[in-house]
């Protein structure tokens, strides 16, 4: 599935109605450029989920974590882990089991630990503010 969104407030939607498609113990895995509008889509798939506190991207952090919704959500940002292997350091497997929805940004520098039924967000800027966000793996998707 791609959707073409032509704002930051129309990606966001597209985060918040994906929130109502997946269920607890979901991996989303994020893929695009710096600015390809990851976090933006977060956004609005914390606020699908009930999430009311601020969502920000976890880029100094690596993990933020909201619970304040009807299923949690972690947030990670994978870009300054070098290898899977950081990934478990932090605790991926506790995370995998905490019935959240798991959204991780640059999970290409993680891909070998991604469990086998991740579903994959690929972001991709096609103006200053449109993207084009193609969706795969998604329960029910042909």
């Amino acid at each position: 599935m791609t959707i073409q969104t032509h704002s930051a407030q129309e990606t966001e939607q597209a985060g918040e109605a994906l929130a109502a498609r997946i269920s607890p113990n979901t991996v989303l895995a994020f893929t695009g450029d710096l600015g390809a509008g990851k976090t933006t889509f977060t956004r609005g798939l914390a606020r699908g989920l009930g999430i009311t506190a601020p969502v920000t991207s976890p880029t100094y952090t690596i993990v933020n974590e909201y619970r304040d919704g009807k299923l949690p959500l972690i947030h990670f940002d994978m870009y300054r882990l070098g290898s899977p292997d950081e990934l478990f350091e932090i605790g991926w497997e506790d995370y995998l089991t905490q019935n959240a929805v798991l959204a991780v940004e640059w999970s290409e520098n993680v891909k070998a630990a991604l469990p086998p039924d991740t579903v994959y967000i690929r972001m991709e800027t096609v103006g200053d503010d449109s993207r084009s966000i193609t969706i795969m793996g998604l329960t029910g998707e042909g």
